[in-house]
């Protein structure tokens, strides 16, 4: 990816900014995921939704919302579009009638497979450039950055 700014060259100082150039990378990252999810007419949001249910279950809206890091006004939205394609249901907490459950329905956990699949060749086509021992070292550094700014 060439680093252009109003047709030209960005400056060198610039360019080698690590901070500019993760968000370049991280910019560049969304828009491929973006795109590919739309393909399959999803979005990151019900990607979040779908993966959280698969790997702790059931759950309430709270703590989805906690898990995804999606904000509880917005994950509303979400839960109502994946509910209204049948990918997940939402029911009443038995030991609490006032809040609900959030459970994926088999055509969700069918819907998150092909998801699975898109974004493993989205992957694919971001890291492209890299072996596999270099796509191991920068995810290797990025959890790093990660970890030492929480």
């Amino acid at each position: 990816m060439t680093d252009i700014e109003g047709g030209q060259a960005a400056p060198d100082r610039l360019r080698n900014l690590p901070s500019r150039l993760l968000t370049q990378a991280a910019m560049h990252a969304d828009r491929l995921v973006s795109e590919g999810l739309a393909g399959a007419d999803a979005r990151k949001w019900h990607y979040a939704v779908l993966i959280t249910l698969q790997e702790f279950g059931p759950a309430s809206q709270a703590a989805l919302s906690r898990r995804t890091g999606i904000y509880r006004s917005d994950l509303v939205a979400v839960i109502n579009e994946l509910a209204d394609r049948g990918l997940i249901e939402r029911a009443p907490d038995p030991a609490d009638r006032r809040r609900n459950v959030i459970t994926m329905t088999s055509r969700g956990r069918h819907h998150l497979r092909r998801l699975d699949d898109l974004l493993a060749a989205v992957q694919d086509d971001l890291l492209a450039p890299l072996s596999p021992t270099e796509r191991d070292e920068l995810i290797r550094l990025l959890k790093r950055l990660l970890d030492g700014a929480s």
